[in-house]
Order: structure tokens, then C-alpha cells, then sequence
């Protein structure tokens, strides 16, 4: 009886087994690759510490730790001493060595990937596999460096704004507690840059606290005298007297006069310095030239200001015709709205567009958050650039940043040296000094603690009888106008009684 036929096995049952096997270690050798990638990309160096060059490898862990420890110091730095941040984002030195920084990590960390890929032996992957290996690689190295590369342009804008926009004077010390900025601010031009300031501020600063006061002057102010021992006081020893001649002309005479200053670029401030000294009594440290159409720039850079309009401001006037208005409520201004809301003067008067100025700067200060500042710094710098000249040292920034930041959470008080305080073509230099010293909260000087009442000038006499009570000088009550006497612009009150924002120890609450 013949034995039964045992079936032989199908020649192509080998095969698919061998090529089952080899799919299997295709996809094992596709997973090893990209683990390489990941671990390069989470922890540079190691792909080279388990596969590759093991001395390259354990300097890149070595590097990336050391950035990790430093990095993790600095931010715990960062978060207990503030000063330290901004020094770190102030100081040209450091920012350059972050920029360095980055731009090296971005080329080693990149580098590292195409060596990990490497050693993924793209080779011996499939077709398919192989062009995976190269985009996930490709991708990763670009994300990686464009990130970094990123940064350091970031740094990089950071410390041209800081070397072009800041000044390397001398460092000054505070005076009475207190830094004293002069801000002057004026419109751009061929003809009028630096030449007729039409905002003239001191921004008083306590050096501890970064508690505010701002303190303007009317451009129109006359009959004033300088500093004592300046050139302009040696040139008007019995004050600036010359017909038709305002606070706000002074740059004009010095930068005609230029052969009797040292510092001729910056005669004109100078002389302006001069005058503001001798007017308040107080000793200016720096100075911040602010071009109002920079200005506008760096509005718009923050997406707008929130301002509360109190009646309907004009788009126009200044020598042509009003084309449109701001209407009032409380609205977020673009920055051509906000130019014209603080120089508007059609409808209203010099004392109403300070007040509004005033409104504005604190404003400013109070909706520019960090959130803001990073998410538009480009544009703020750019902006910022434009629009500040300063005579501030690179190496003050940081302690500027500090007291910003510190006067954010404050009240500012604003004292302006306009009537029915001051009579601005017969100033009462005396009584101007004592107002100057009890907003700040400085010594009063002797030459001003007797001599209001030796002048006979009306307002100079109403504002004498005003400092005979401090308490109601210092804390103005909030006039309500008369139905038949609207408020103007950015303040409650009026040219009789005085505009809240130009006097008062609370800013936020005038506008």
C-alpha cells in the first residue's frame, strides 16, 4: 500500500517570512533614528555619548547643562531682585554676550541633529524611511536655529536701542531723594526739531520709592530768570526779559548764540536746563527730547491709548482748518488721534492742552504692561528710537526701568505753574519755588518761604493766599463746571478755576 502524499511546502513561504524580517528591522532601524533626533533635540550631546563621538557628546551635555543651571540662577535672580532683569536687558555688555550666545547654540544644536541623523545610518533605510529621516531632521534643524537666531536678533535690536537711543554722560546723583528728568517735547521738522519746544515738563522722581510728580511749564512764561552762574544768566542777569521773549524761545536764542556755549549740539537744552533751574529751584539731572510724531509711532506700536474724552477735541486748527474731532467718551486712540488730542488747541487754550498732556502720560504709564511690551517690542523700538533723544546713560537704564515699575502702582501727582496759580507774564518766582518744593517734598528754599507776600500781582496774590493752606493746595477739590462752562479737553475744570490734571495728587482720577 503506497504511503500518503505529504503535501511539500509552497517555495514562496520562505520568502515572505525573509521579507516580513526585513520590514521588521526597516522599522526598528527608522525608530532608532528618530529616537537619535529626539534625544538630541531634548538633550544635546547624547545621541553622540551612546552611538558617536563621545568626547563631542560630553561637551555638548556639559555646555547645555551649564546653560540650563545658569539660565534657571537667572530667572530665580530675576524673580526675587527685579534690579537684576534689568540690568540683564539694559546693560550692553551682557546683551551682546546673550546675543553671542545664542547665535553660537543656534549652529551647535543644529550640527548636533544633522550628526545625529547621521548616525541613524539614512543609508540603510528604506526609500521611504529615508526621506522621513531627512524632513523630521530638516524640520527639527530649522525650528531649532530659526528659534535661537531669532532670539539673538531680538537681543540685538535690544542693545541698538539701548547704545543709539541712550547717552554716556556722567552719572548723576539724586538730589534730595530725588532724580529730576526734563522732558521737552515737540513736533518734528526740517525747521522745528530741537528748536521750540511746545511741552516743557520735569518729571520729579523719588529715588527710592519711584513716586512721581510731574511739574510743567507753560511755554509763554516770561520775565524769568536762569540759574545763577549759567551763560544765560551771565547773558540776562536780570532774567529773560527781551521783548516777545517766552520760555519756549530760549533754544531758539541759544542756537543763534551757539559761540557762547561748550556744548554746542546741545546748547539749546542747555540753555532751556538753565531756565527751568532758575524758574522751579530745582537741579535737573537728565533731559529726554520727545519727537510727538515718534510719539504717534509708538502709540500705535502699543495698539492704542485708552483715554477718557471729556468734550469733543479737534482734528485741525494750528493755522489750518479743523476737519474732524474727537468725539468724547471714554475710547482707545489711535496714534494720530492721540497727537492731536494732546496739541490741540482750537476751541480751548495752552493750559487745557497741558492738562491733556498730562492725562496722556499717565495714561501711558498706566496700560503699558509687560505683556504689551514683548509682544510689540520691535515696533516699540523702532518707535522709541524715533521718537526719544536723551542725555540718560545706558548704564542708568536699569534704574529707570526699577522706578517705573515702582511708580506703575502709584498715584502721580501734577503741579503746572499756569494760572490761576501763576501769573505767566509776571511769574512769582518766589512762590513758584515754594509750590515746587512742597510737591516734591523738598526743603523749601529761604529765598521763596518769605517772599509771596511781597508780590502784588493778582494771581501771584491769590496763589499766595492758596499756600497759606497747604493741605487745600496739595489735595484740590474736583470743580464741578457750570452748565454754561463745559469742560475742555482731558481734564475737569476750566481756564477760571484751574484744570484738576494741571494740580493734583492723584492723576488717574483728574482725567
Amino acid at each position: 500500500m503506497p504511503s500518503p502524499q505529504v503535501p511539500s511546502p509552497s517555495p514562496q513561504q520562505p520568502a515572505d517570512r525573509r521579507t516580513t524580517t526585513a520590514d521588521r528591522a526597516a522599522k526598528v532601524r527608522f525608530r532608532r533614528a528618530l529616537a537619535l533626533m529626539a534625544m538630541t533635540l531634548l538633550l544635546p550631546g547624547s545621541a553622540q555619548v551612546a552611538y558617536g563621538n563621545k568626547r563631542v557628546g560630553r561637551i555638548a551635555l556639559r555646555v547645555w547643562v551649564g546653560l540650563l543651571l545658569v539660565s534657571l540662577v537667572s530667572l530665580v535672580l530675576s524673580t526675587v531682585h527685579h534690579e537684576f532683569a534689568f540690568w540683564l536687558v539694559s546693560d550692553l555688555t551682557a546683551l551682546q554676550a546673550v546675543r553671542l550666545v545664542l547665535m553660537a547654540l543656534a549652529i551647535a544644536w543644529a550640527a548636533l541633529l544633522v550628526d545625529a541623523w547621521r548616525l541613524g545610518q539614512p543609508l540603510s533605510l528604506s526609500m521611504s524611511h529615508r526621506r522621513a529621516a531627512v524632513g523630521v531632521n530638516g524640520i527639527l534643524c530649522f525650528s531649532v536655529a530659526a528659534t535661537l537666531l531669532f532670539g539673538a536678533h531680538l537681543v540685538g535690536v535690544q542693545r541698538t536701542f539701548i547704545q543709539t537711543m541712550f547717552g554716556s554722560g556722567d552719572v548723576t546723583g539724586a538730589h534730595d531723594g530725588r532724580y529730576n528728568v526734563l522732558l521737552l517735547g515737540g513736533d518734528s521738522g526740517i525747521d522745528r526739531w530741537g528748536l521750540r519746544p511746545d511741552s516743557i515738563t520735569v518729571a520729579s522722581i523719588d529715588a527710592r520709592t519711584g513716586q512721581s510728580t510731574l511739574i510743567s511749564l507753560p511755554r509763554n512764561m516770561q520775565n524769568f530768570p536762569f540759574r545763577a552762574g549759567s551763560v544765560m544768566d551771565k547773558q540776562f542777569p536780570k532774567g529773560f526779559d527781551c521783548e516777545h521773549c517766552m520760555l519756549n524761545g530760549v533754544n531758539t536764542w541759544a542756537g543763534d548764540h551757539l559761540e557762547l556755549f561748550e556744548d554746542k549740539k546741545n546748547a539749546g537744552i542747555d540753555a532751556t536746563i538753565s531756565a527751568v533751574e532758575g524758574i522751579t529751584g530745582l537741579k535737573v539731572n537728565y533731559w529726554a527730547m520727545v519727537n510727538l510724531k515718534g510719539f504717534r509711532d509708538l502709540v500705535d506700536a502699543v495698539g492704542g491709548v485708552k483715554i477718557n474724552v471729556r468734550s469733543r477735541i479737534p482734528i485741525g486748527g494750528l493755522g489750518s482748518d479743523v476737519y474732524d474731532y474727537i468725539e468724547p467718551g471714554t475710547q482707545t486712540l489711535t496714534g494720530f488721534q492721540t497727537q492731536w488730542y494732546a496739541r490741540a488747541r482750537d476751541g480751548s487754550d495752552d493750559y487745557s492742552r497741558m492738562a491733556r498732556q498730562k492725562c496722556i502720560m499717565g495714561a501711558m504709564l498706566d496700560q503699558l504692561d509687560p505683556t504689551v511690551v514683548l509682544r510689540n517690542f520691535q515696533k516699540i523700538a523702532k518707535a522709541s528710537s524715533a521718537m526719544v533723544s536723551t542725555s540718560i546713560p545706558a548704564g542708568e537704564v536699569d534704574r529707570f526701568i526699577a522706578l517705573a515699575i515702582k511708580a506703575k502702582g502709584q498715584k502721580i501727582g501734577t503741579l503746572s505753574l499756569v494760572p490761576p496759580l501763576v501769573d505767566t507774564y509776571q511769574p512769582d518766582i518766589a512762590l513758584i519755588q515754594a509750590k515746587v518744593a512742597e510737591a516734591v517734598g523738598a526743603p523749601v528754599p529761604q529765598t521763596a518761604q518769605a517772599a509771596p507776600a511781597a508780590s502784588d500781582s493778582p494771581a501771584a496774590s491769590s496763589a499766595s493766599s492758596a499756600s497759606s493752606e497747604p493741605t487745600k493746595a496739595a489735595k484740590p477739590k474736583k470743580p464741578k463746571p457750570a452748565a454754561d462752562e463745559p469742560v475742555t479737553g482731558g481734564s475737569l475744570g476750566s481756564l477760571k478755576d484751574g484744570y484738576v490734571a494741571n494740580q493734583t495728587e492723584d492723576l488717574g482720577a483728574a482725567c
